[in-house]
């Protein structure tokens, strides 16, 4: 929004109506026990914004900017504890070249695409892309000193006090890259501290690099730089005069920086998508950690907040040495790096999704955040108007995330970010957050309470011992991300991650906590206490999968999953015996490509005992007369229900140098991650695609647990996909919504993005059935739902947590007021949770608390 067009007393008179009418003022009295307020509550919502709003280097016109950036996300910022700016001022290059004084002309982003190119901004041929040529975003941008970017922070402060009533904290960004602003400290004078290939060839800056010397004066080196100074060191040193000078609170560490050599590729200082060179291990991970250690040294108080980069724990670790475990327990006051912002730009929710769960598995505390990408201010697009269509999917899907702690309390996101509040052309339109805050306080009041039916134990600890100790586990590591990356992006309904450390921790204190769900995990080290506790858990009644390679697994596990290793093999196998549920026009390849490299070695799992009755064969290929098996179960009598999927699946992707893996040509090969799914159907999950044909993508989605409820949350990219839906309860109501039954499925053709609550199963063959919320209508009822359409149903109702059964009533065929039709329920069965059963029911069935 342009505040220049509004006149003063207008914006005056507005702000006035607002602060009366309690819309603007946080501090606005409400009831202290909706549940709204208090589940929506985060302990800091970020407003990131860029200079370009302040399009006058006015003192009155920066104040009024400043109240706009409050007022407009008024509704959203009353749930936050402490509200936050963070400042784009420049590519971070006005922190290194600070020097001291106040009257320092500042270089701001003042402009739309990439200013650090051998094409002078505004200047080229028509057919250059902004990577290649930067414009000016506006005629005659004002010019800044740092006297004025200190003035703008204040007034952000002051403005958000008053506004929100709330403590309001401002930081500033670092960005390694060529992006948002010139940098003649990067490009010309020190261009020894450039590496990586993110933007071109060495286009970004290594936080591990050194300098050469420089006899120009900066704040905290005023005789200049001496040759051989650590980046870190300088780095630091600056942003402790420049935050401290500037009255900022804390700094961002902006893609990927602090992470490594390379934030934004498959490949790193490790991995060169040939080989990976373990010799190179332990030292790059000693110049990160080095970083972060300098970096305090000189700037060791404010609070250091982080980007992280696009990928994984796992796969940052075996390509590039991104010891996240040693940067977590440094102790360095950082925020974990929040989920990547690249699904919006590339559609890869599988790898936002396994980045993000990978990273808080394991915190420095309990803190940790969400980032929405709404505008950016350089690249001339507004995420949630153009790339998001105005569909909430990243939104519904990231926040239905949560993870598990030692203890067992679920851990959801405490800080929320935007990037960014404005556009690449300064303004601010009110529709964005009017659009994006329902969705958001939407999703934060689904966010999940319980473990979801999938829960991934997340070998943290494991990776970063086996990465140090062992030469050859590398590929293994690589492998294990990338694997559920895929599986993510097609269809597995995964939400829930607990670190194995934690697991076993959960689970020692309470034996039951994962009594619903299904464990998805890696082979375990031989003889380790993880290895005990899973195998425990199955012999309990525990449902467990098992993906990946078990090379280095004892004789006790091997025995256990019924395996045995043949010689491995690699490259086109036949599937000979196939276990695919999902419905297609033009059928799935029956060929599949197994490329040691990116799949954790060869192929070489068979089932040791191949007549043994507890063990059932899913998936088996073949090369060149040469059988491995690929997926079995196997569940003994003593088990307690108890029962373990071994799946060793392959990545079906490879390095075809781009950024990422390239999955395989769907039409040639069979994409081995959708077993994943699949094999969910051992436990009583049907998660089903009905399709034309295989280079249609899948639905992307998650179920979580919330109060009891089920919520279920997708993307679609594809509307003609449809999606079939069976778990051990029976078929999903999502509730108000009509669906047909197909063989004791529903069956649904979602939309883009949906999130959905569900509260009623229902076990019957056919017909089309209906579930709606109805008013409550009568004193004491809270909640009222009805099912229209049973055909002589079992139906499983979850109630909330609070439901007891005196506080519960079903009705069959009733009508207000509900004096008849009345009829008994049953508890039902603690392991699948805590709900309540209505047998034998033809028509409609009302259920209310």
């Amino acid at each position: 929004m342009d505040t220049s067009q509004i006149p003063q007393k207008i914006r005056n008179g507005l702000l006035v109506l607002l602060l009366c009418f309690g819309y603007a003022n946080a501090q606005t009295k409400a009831d202290p026990h909706d549940p709204a307020l208090l589940k929506n509550r985060f302990n800091n919502i970020t407003l990131e914004m860029s200079l370009k709003p302040f399009k006058l280097n006015n003192k009155a016109y920066i104040r009024q900017v400043a109240e706009e950036v409050f007022i407009q996300w008024s509704a959203l910022l009353r749930h936050a504890d402490t509200v936050s700016v963070m400042i784009w001022t420049s590519d971070g290059s006005e922190i290194l070249d600070y020097k001291g004084t106040p009257d320092q002309s500042l270089e701001w982003a003042k402009y739309m695409g990439n200013p650090n190119t051998e094409h002078e901004v505004g200047s080229g041929p028509e057919e250059l892309s902004l990577h290649e040529r930067a414009y000016l975003y506006m005629d005659n941008p004002p010019e800044y000193t740092y006297a004025d970017l200190k003035f703008i922070v204040q007034a952000l402060k002051e403005a958000g006090r008053k506004i929100t009533g709330k403590p309001v904290l401002v930081g500033t960004t670092f960005d390694p890259g060529p992006e948002f602003a010139k940098s003649p400290f990067k490009y010309q004078k020190h261009p020894e501290i450039l590496g990586g290939n993110a933007m071109g060839h060495k286009s970004f800056v290594n936080c591990y690099a050194v300098l050469n010397a420089d006899n120009e004066s900066y704040a905290g080196f005023p005789n200049g730089i001496p040759d051989k100074t650590p980046f870190g060191t300088f780095f630091g040193r600056q942003s402790q005069h420049f935050m401290t000078d500037l009255g900022f609170d804390f700094i961002w560490f902006s893609n990927g920086f602090g992470f490594g050599y390379e934030g934004w590729s498959s490949t790193g200082a490790i991995f060169d998508g040939k080989t990976f060179d373990h010799e190179k291990l332990d030292g790059a991970t000693a110049k990160i950690n080095e970083f972060w250690k300098l970096f305090r040294q000189e700037c060791p108080d404010f609070q250091v907040q982080t980007r992280g980069t696009n990928l994984s724990v796992g796969t940052d670790l075996a390509r590039d040495a991104v010891d996240l475990k040693n940067i977590y327990k440094g102790k360095f006051n950082m925020l974990p790096p929040p989920n990547s912002p690249w699904a919006a730009l590339d559609g890869d929710f599988g790898l936002e999704m396994v980045g993000y769960m990978s990273r808080m598995a394991e915190l420095p505390d309990n803190r940790f955040l969400f980032r929405y990408y709404t505008h950016d201010p350089w690249w001339l697009n507004s995420p949630w108007l153009d790339r998001y269509g105005r569909e909430p999917h990243d939104i519904y899907l990231p926040m239905s995330v949560c993870r598990i702690d030692k203890n067992g309390n679920i851990g959801i996101p405490t800080h929320l970010n935007f990037l960014t509040i404005d556009d690449t052309y300064g303004n601010m339109p009110v529709q964005v957050p009017n659009e994006v805050t329902p969705h958001i306080l939407k999703s934060r009041m689904d966010s999940p309470t319980a473990p979801g039916p999938l829960v991934w134990v997340y070998p943290f600890d494991e990776y970063h011992e086996w990465a140090h100790k062992s030469k050859d586990r590398l590929p293994e590591i690589y492998y294990g991300d990338w694997f559920i990356r895929q599986a993510i992006n097609n269809g597995l309904p995964l939400n829930t991650v607990v670190s194995t450390t934690s697991f076993q921790s959960v689970i020692s204190q309470k034996t039951d906590f994962f009594k619903e769900s299904v464990l998805i995990t890696t082979a375990p080290e031989a003889g380790s206490e993880l290895e005990k506790s899973l195998i425990a858990f199955v012999e309990n009644g525990g449902k467990l999968i098992v993906f990946g390679p078990v090379d280095h697994s004892s004789e006790r596990f091997t025995d256990f999953l019924n395996l045995k290793n043949e010689l491995p093999l690699e490259g086109e196998f036949r599937i000979i015996q196939d276990y695919i549920p999902d419905k297609l026009e033009v059928a799935y390849p029956k060929t599949i490509r197994h490329e040691a490299l990116f799949s954790g070695g060869g192929m070489r799992t068979v089932i040791k005992t191949p007549k043994d009755p507890t063990t059932k064969m899913l998936v088996q290929v073949e090369q060149s007369g040469k059988k491995r098996d690929m997926a079995w179960v196997r569940s003994l009598p003593q088990w307690n229900g108890g029962k373990v999927v071994y799946l060793r699946g392959t990545n079906s992707s490879s390095f075809t140098g781009g950024r990422l893996l390239t999955p395989h040509d769907p039409e040639k090969y069979f994409q081995v991650p959708q077993y994943l799914r699949y094999v969910l159907q051992e436990f009583g999950i049907s998660c089903i695609t009905d399709k034309h044909s295989p280079e249609q993508k899948n639905p992307v989605l998650t179920i979580a647990r919330s109060n009891n409820a089920f919520v279920f949350s997708g993307y679609n990219p594809c509307n003609t996909v449809k999606l079939r839906f069976k778990m051990p309860q029976g078929a999903p109501l999502l509730l108000g919504l009509e669906t047909r039954f197909e063989k004791e499925h529903s069956t649904y053709v979602m939309p883009t993005s949906w999130n959905r609550e569900c509260r009623i199963f229902v076990e019957q063959t056919d017909g089309i059935v209906s579930c709606k919320e109805l008013h409550s209508g009568q004193l004491g009822i809270s909640k009222r739902f009805e099912v229209t359409g049973l055909k002589n149903a079992k139906v499983r109702i979850y109630s909330g947590d609070e439901v007891t059964a005196e506080s519960f009533c079903a009705y069959v065929n009733a009508a207000y007021p509900w004096k008849t039709g009345q009829v008994s329920f049953q508890p039902g069965d603690e392991k699948l949770g805590k709900y309540f059963v209505v047998e034998n029911v033809t028509g409609s069935l009302v259920v209310a608390w």
